[in-house]
């Protein structure tokens, strides 16, 4: 079981590692029961500022995820990367999407499940 977010985009934290929260770093916060979030133009600069934030531990976990489909927090252990980069790495994956929405559609809107 997973939790979702469902909008402009949609997707599925990543398990264990990703809050429903995560899209609060790049510039709106979620409200309810369902966490909505509303980026729009003003937001790039935060987002962009953000990814930029990310970008290391996103490339480090990235280059850990060739060739895999899954892992266990062995295999991350042995690889040395932590929890808190694996955090990075999911939220960078979310922050992109957010991104690329509003630059092709002038805003981003979805509801994570909390």
């Amino acid at each position: 079981m997973g939790r979702y977010y469902d909008g402009d985009i949609n997707g599925k934290f990543m398990f264990a590692v990703q809050s429903s929260y995560a899209a609060d770093r790049f510039g709106s916060e979620g409200h309810n029961n369902y966490v909505e979030y509303y980026f729009d133009d003003e937001h790039l600069p935060t987002i962009e500022k953000e990814l930029a934030l990310l970008n290391e531990d996103f490339k480090v976990v990235e280059e850990f995820f060739k060739g895999r489909d899954s892992w266990n927090s062995e295999q991350q252990e042995q690889a040395g990367i932590s929890d808190e980069q694996m955090r990075s790495y999911a939220d960078y994956r979310l922050g992109k999407q957010i991104l690329e929405c509003v630059k092709e559609n002038g805003v981003c809107q979805f509801q994570a499940e909390l």
